[in-house]
C-alpha cells in the first residue's frame, strides 16, 4: 500500500526494495534493448525491408510514440489505488509488454504495404505505447519512494545496475540464442528468443510490484492535465534535462543499433556484436561508482565526466583499425563513460519534480518524469535509428551484400563519430544545470516546512 505521513518522507530504503526496484529496469531492458539494438537489423536482414523503409518506420513510430509520454504521465498522475500511484503499472502492463514485443519480432508472410503496416503497428505498440506505460512509472516512482537525496541516488544506482544486467543478457545472448533456437532460420530464432526474455521480464516486474513502496505522496485527488502542465512553468532544470537527454539518446540508440552493422560489414563478423554488447556489463562498475562520484563532485559534474570518457573511448576506436584487442579496449572505455552519463538524468528528474512543486505548488511526478524519461528515450531513439539509416542509404548500403567504400565509411561515421558530436552538444547544454543543482538544499528545506504547515492545517 502507499504509505502516508511525513515520517516516511526521508525513509531509508531496505535493500530488498532497492533490488526489487532494479528489477523494473532489468525487465524493461530485456525487451526494449532487444528492440532498440536489433529491430533495424531484423527489419533489413530478416524481414526483408529496405534500410530506408525501416528507418522511416522507426522515425514515424518513435515520434508518434513520444506523444504518448505526456499522456502516460498524466495517467499516472491521475492514478489513485490502494497499491499506490506508479506501482500498479508493473502488474498491469507486464504481460502486455511481453506479448507486444513478441509480435514485433514476428515476421509473417506479408508483402509491400501490408508488411510495412504490420512492422510499424507492432513496433509502436511494443516499443512505444506499452513500453512508455512501463517506463513512466519506473521513473515516476523514484521521487515517491523517499525524499532523501542520498537514498534516491542509491535506489537509482540499483536501478541502473539492474538495467545494465538486462542489457548485458539481451546483448550477449540474443543473437547466439537466435542462431541456436532458429537452427539457421532467424525468423524462428527471434520468436523463441523474445519469448524467453518476455517470460523473465514478467516475473521481474511482478516481483517489483510486490516489494516496492511509495511513501512521499498520498494522492487524495487526481491532478488535472492542465495542472500537470503548470508544473513545467519556470522549471528550467527540467527543460535542460529534457533537451539534453533526448539528444543524448540519439547517440545511445545509434551506437547500439549500428554496432551490428559495424561488426558484420566493417569488421567482417556479425557475431562480434554479441561481444560488443555483452561487454556492456562492465558499465556496472561505472554505475556503482555514481554515489561516490556525486559525493566527491556533484550530479552535473558526474554527467559531464561520463560524456568526456565516452567521447575518448569513441575517438580511440577510430584509430585502432581492426586490431581486436584495441577495439575492445576502446569500446570498454566508451561503455564506462556512457554508463556514468546515462545514470544521472534519471536521478536528476526526481529533483526537478521537487523543483516543480517548490515553484508552482504542484507535484506532477508522473508527467514530469514521463516526458523527461520515456519521451526523451523514444524521441532520441527514433532519430538515433533514422539519422544513421538515411546516412547509410545515401551512401549506397544494401543489406547482405558486399559494401562499397562509401557505404563502409558511412557505417564507420555513424558508429564512431556521430556519438562524439552528440556528446559534445549534450555537455554544452548540461553546463547550465549546475546553478539549479546548488539550489536543492533550500528547495528541500522549503518543501519540508510547507508540508509540515499543510499537515498542521489539515
Amino acid at each position: 500500500m502507499m504509505e502516508k505521513g511525513n515520517n516516511h518522507v526521508n525513509a531509508k530504503l531496505p535493500v530488498l526494495e532497492k533490488i526489487s526496484y532494479s528489477f523494473t529496469d532489468m525487465a524493461g531492458n530485456l525487451l526494449y534493448v532487444t528492440i532498440s539494438s536489433y529491430i533495424l537489423y531484423f527489419y533489413t536482414d530478416v524481414f526483408d525491408i529496405s534500410v530506408a523503409g525501416a528507418g522511416l518506420i522507426l522515425l514515424i513510430a518513435r515520434v508518434a510514440d513520444a506523444i504518448s509520454a505526456p499522456v502516460w504521465g498524466s495517467i499516472v498522475d491521475h492514478t489513485h489505488t490502494k497499491w499506490g500511484q506508479s506501482r500498479p503499472y508493473f502488474l498491469w502492463l507486464a504481460i502486455p509488454f511481453a506479448i507486444a514485443t513478441f509480435l514485433a519480432f514476428t515476421a509473417p508472410n506479408l508483402h509491400g504495404t501490408a508488411k510495412l503496416v504490420y512492422a510499424g503497428t507492432t513496433y509502436i505498440l511494443a516499443a512505444g505505447v506499452i513500453y512508455t506505460g512501463i517506463q513512466t512509472p519506473i521513473t515516476a516512482i523514484l521521487p515517491n519512494m523517499t525524499g532523501d537525496a542520498g537514498e534516491r541516488i542509491g535506489a537509482n544506482t540499483y536501478r541502473m545496475v539492474g538495467g545494465a544486467l538486462g542489457s548485458f543478457i539481451t546483448s550477449t545472448f540474443a543473437l547466439p540464442l537466435v542462431a541456436l533456437l532458429g537452427r539457421g532460420n532467424d525468423k524462428v530464432g527471434f520468436m523463441w528468443t523474445v519469448t524467453i526474455f518476455g517470460v523473465v521480464a514478467v516475473i521481474l516486474l511482478f516481483t517489483a510490484f510486490r516489494n516496492v513502496r511509495e511513501r512521499t505522496v498520498a494522492v487524495t485527488k487526481p491532478i488535472p492535465f492542465k495542472d500537470s502542465l503548470k508544473a513545467t512553468v519556470g522549471n528550467a532544470p527540467w527543460y535542460l534535462l529534457v533537451i539534453s537527454f533526448a539528444i543524448y539518446w540519439i547517440a545511445q540508440a545509434d551506437r547500439n543499433g549500428i554496432s551490428v552493422y559495424y561488426a558484420k560489414y566493417n569488421l567482417g563478423n556479425a557475431q562480434l556484436v554479441s561481444v560488443f554488447n555483452g561487454l556492456q556489463v562492465v558499465g556496472i562498475l561505472a554505475t556503482i561508482s555514481v554515489p561516490f562520484v556525486v559525493k566527491v563532485t556533484n550530479k552535473t559534474a558526474a554527467m559531464l565526466i561520463g560524456l568526456a570518457i565516452g567521447a575518448v573511448g569513441q575517438a580511440m576506436m577510430a584509430f585502432v583499425g581492426n586490431n581486436f584487442a584495441l577495439v575492445i579496449t576502446a569500446w570498454i572505455i566508451g561503455i564506462m563513460g556512457a554508463s556514468l552519463a546515462i545514470a544521472m538524468p534519471f536521478a536528476m528528474l526526481a529533483d526537478t519534480v521537487d523543483y516543480g512543486e517548490w515553484k508552482t505548488g504542484i507535484r506532477a511526478s508522473g508527467f514530469l518524469t514521463a516526458v523527461g524519461s520515456a519521451f526523451c528515450i523514444q524521441l532520441g531513439s527514433g532519430f538515433g535509428s533514422f539519422i544513421p539509416s538515411k546516412i547509410m542509404a545515401a551512401a549506397g548500403f544494401v543489406a547482405n551484400k558486399s559494401q562499397s567504400a562509401s557505404s563502409l565509411a558511412s557505417i564507420r561515421f555513424c558508429f564512431i563519430w556521430l556519438p562524439i558530436i552528440i556528446y559534445a552538444i549534450v555537455g554544452a547544454i548540461m553546463l547550465f544545470y549546475h546553478r539549479y543543482e546548488k539550489m536543492e538544499p533550500k528547495i528541500k528545506a522549503d518543501l519540508a516546512a510547507r508540508h509540515i504547515e499543510e499537515s498542521n492545517e489539515s
